[in-house]
């Protein structure tokens, strides 16, 4: 199973994940977020990251000039978009990217089963919020090209044994207070991870 670890902030918790066994990590570009890096601060974290390691950049109701400018600015390989406002031209993407559908039931998710996407809870703010998506929702569900967000931590990924996720992504899960991340939690996290 993929791992993202998101809401990087820093070189020391970047290099910590990826020790950790993350296959991913995740920069916040949303500025209303407590995660929020900027995009020169971003690049300078993935000049100094070993390679083999995906840059995620999350982006919350932008259009593409300014997804497509922050991506090549700050490195990113792959652009992961909330668009419930419907801003993003997916289209004039220069960009591999993947949707962000913010969960309200089973329709939601049965409806987009068929391409790569990252489900999360909805909460009126943007991640981040530990709130889980209920699990009976993907009981009739192919989760193989899903990757689940939203309140998993190394003591409740065990609860996903069976579905067949693609991967998951954590953020607060892991971390010691809002864009700091604890080492202890990301090595616990992924060896869960991998036990599934």
């Amino acid at each position: 199973m993929k791992v993202k670890i998101c809401g990087i902030t820093n070189l020391e918790d970047a290099l910590a994940a990826i020790e950790a066994g993350a296959d991913a990590l995740g920069f916040v570009f949303y500025d209303k977020s407590p995660r929020y890096i900027d995009q020169f601060e971003a690049k300078r974290i993935v000049e100094q990251i070993p390679p083999f390691i995906q840059t995620v950049g999350l982006f919350v109701n932008e259009n593409s000039t300014f997804i497509n400018q922050i991506c090549t600015n700050a490195k990113m390989q792959l652009a992961q978009i909330i668009d419930d406002d419907q801003y993003t031209d997916f289209v004039s993407l220069n960009y591999k990217h993947i949707k962000v559908v913010r969960a309200q039931s089973e329709k939601d998710i049965i409806e987009n089963q068929d391409e790569y996407v990252l489900i999360d809870a909805f909460v009126e703010s943007f991640g981040g919020e530990g709130k889980r998506v209920a699990l009976e929702w993907f009981k009739h569900v192919d989760c193989s090209k899903i990757i689940l967000a939203g309140g998993l931590n190394e003591n409740n990924l065990q609860e996903l044994k069976g579905l067949g996720f693609y991967g998951v992504d954590v953020s607060s899960g892991v971390e010691l207070s809002k864009g700091k991340k604890d080492k202890l939690k990301m090595i616990n996290f992924v060896k869960a991870a991998n036990e599934i």
